[in-house]
């Protein structure tokens, strides 16, 4: 997702999305441990998006 998409978003769904990224996260890297992903960006994508969420939740705390 994009940022103004993530924006857009209340801190609570922003919370529950970065929970579900944390948790596809852990399920890709123990997956790739085991054998090679197929698509290995996945993992890279899902880890800024993460840092995009949390970035985010600073801003509006903030303001």
């Amino acid at each position: 997702m994009k940022a103004p998409e993530f924006r857009k978003m209340s801190e609570d769904e922003l919370a529950k999305k970065a929970k579900e990224l944390r948790e596809e996260l852990g399920n890709l890297s123990f997956h790739h441990r085991l054998r090679p992903l197929e698509n290995s960006a996945r993992l890279r994508q899902i880890k800024k998006d993460i840092a995009r969420i949390a970035t985010i939740c600073r801003e509006k705390v903030s303001n």
